[in-house]
């Protein structure tokens, strides 16, 4: 007879992979950054070496001043919208501006040609 451990389920809140379970993440003052994920919306405080790493890990392409979208996730972009879902319902989407709109696509499209 073999036992097996059952994991304990995961809290979404309170250990979440960014790199995995993170749509985008938007950073606001004293190192708060706004985690947006599929079903919820995550404020902490990031220290300044660990905010770096993701940004600089290629994972995250910048859309705007305070906002990075994370590039595996992305399913595609048009009109302005990044879209992280089937339906692009508007908790899934981030705006892009118009001018920045092809260098971002560039970027992902080298990354995950599929997306776009």
């Amino acid at each position: 007879m073999m036992n097996v451990v059952a994991e304990e389920p995961r809290s979404t809140y309170e250990n979440f992979e960014v790199e995995k379970d993170i749509y985008y993440f938007k950073v606001g003052k004293a190192g708060m950054v706004s985690f947006h994920g599929r079903n919820y919306n995550i404020k902490k405080n990031v220290s300044t070496e660990q905010l770096n790493r993701y940004i600089t890990s290629g994972q995250f392409v910048k859309v705007s001043s305070n906002c990075y979208v994370n590039a595996g996730k992305v399913l595609s972009v048009t009109d302005g919208l990044i879209c992280f879902d089937r339906s692009c319902s508007e908790t899934k989407q981030v705006h892009v501006p118009k001018w920045r709109q092809h260098s971002v696509k560039s970027l992902l499209s080298a990354r995950k040609p599929m997306a776009m």
